[in-house]
């Protein structure tokens, strides 16, 4: 199968970075977002919801055009980690309930309604990974996902690919390997605050 008859498509995703990579090498790939593409192709961006786009195998794209595929063969999905991730766990519960059990806390004063936004991210992220596309890969920080869905297939970091930095990012692969590490370099430094956090 030539490169160009494969259809990917990349959800979550308006800066259109990972598209304009597959399309470099041949592929033929969109990006979809609810925002419009930043990346200057708005002739391979779905802005939409990626469900319509899933199910429709195309759509109307940003530039006003029809984009219709036979299937879609793979998708790379970025959803967004705002009420996944453990970074945001401390403002799930109200601070002065620290100690209590968990079926004791309240809702965070600034953030009542966090609970509810996590439960409906995580449908969405399981909604994604549900998809009937052969090739699937979902990144995501360390987050509740671990749990809730599955360990991931790999952990990545930045400086397993040239960036000096670090940024633990979970992969969940359906039927596809492992990314190789390409260039892997110094970790840059870490700063440790005084409550032990990295």
């Amino acid at each position: 199968m030539k490169k160009t008859n494969i259809n990917i498509l990349v959800a979550c995703e308006e800066s259109q970075r990972v598209c304009n990579k597959f399309r470099k090498l041949g592929f033929n790939a969109y990006s979809c977002d609810l925002l419009e593409c930043s990346g200057g192709h708005p002739e391979w961006h779905f802005n939409c919801d990626v469900f319509e786009v899933i199910e429709n195998k195309g759509g109307v794209l940003q530039n006003g055009k029809h984009a219709k595929v036979s299937q879609w063969d793979m998708m790379i999905a970025h959803p967004p980690c705002t009420f996944l991730a453990v970074s945001g766990a401390k403002w799930y519960y109200h601070p002065k309930d620290k100690d209590l059990p968990l079926e004791q806390k309240r809702p965070h004063p600034k953030f009542p309604n966090r609970a509810k936004d996590r439960e409906e991210a995580s449908k969405f992220f399981m909604d994604l990974a549900d998809a009937k596309i052969p090739y699937i890969a979902i990144e995501n920080p360390i987050g509740i996902m671990n749990t809730r869905y599955k360990k991931p297939n790999q952990i990545v970091q930045p400086y397993h690919f040239g960036d000096s930095t670090s940024k633990k990012t979970c992969l969940w692969l359906k039927n596809l390997p492992p990314l190789k590490h390409t260039n892997i370099v110094d970790p840059g430094e870490f700063i440790e605050f005084k409550s032990g956090k990295k």
